[in-house]
């Protein structure tokens, strides 16, 4: 009996002690390109569905939930605010306004849409971006920026949260 209960114990405590470990990892991609042409940065920013629906709950509305279906209206204006607080660009040493465009839902993340116009000649654009780093101090944002034959990216995580891309 005794050699019984050792092996089930053997057996089942892996099991209990995987069920106790959590690995999830907390990390948003934000794209920032130039277009020439259009003379426009224009943005896209990625953040699971998930993460960003608990954000908004705890900042804003406990009642909201990101899908399709829900009120697009009330959601646009918390993701529109809160982006606005937590996605700073300065071109040319110069802080830039942030058009928010909209947002799109795919698999388990949301898309969110980004414009500033009227940048004509930008030598450096410098970000700051703290996005979830209120809700999730394991929180990590990439950062690419691209244009005018220049690309790079950044791993932005809590205190080390802007980068610059000079294009000269």
């Amino acid at each position: 009996m005794k050699a019984l209960y050792l092996l089930l114990l053997f057996y089942l405590t892996p099991l209990n002690i995987s069920q106790d470990i959590k690995h999830e990892y907390y990390v948003s991609v934000t794209n920032i390109e130039y277009v020439k042409d259009q003379q426009a940065l224009q943005i896209i920013s990625q953040i699971f569905i998930d993460d960003f629906e608990k954000l908004l709950q705890q900042r804003y509305d406990e009642s909201i939930t990101l899908a399709p279906d829900n009120d697009a209206t009330t959601i646009d204006k918390y993701i529109k605010r809160y982006l606005n607080d937590k996605l700073e660009i300065a071109v040319n040493g110069q802080p830039v306004t942030l058009n928010y465009l909209g947002k799109d839902y795919k698999d388990d993340i949301t898309y969110c849409y980004l414009e500033v116009e009227g940048i004509l000649n930008p030598k450096t654009v410098a970000v700051t971006n703290t996005i979830l780093f209120d809700v999730f101090e394991e929180q990590q944002n990439i950062l690419r920026i691209k244009g005018l034959s220049k690309n790079k990216s950044f791993l932005l995580i809590p205190g080390n949260d802007n980068c610059m891309l000079n294009f000269n």
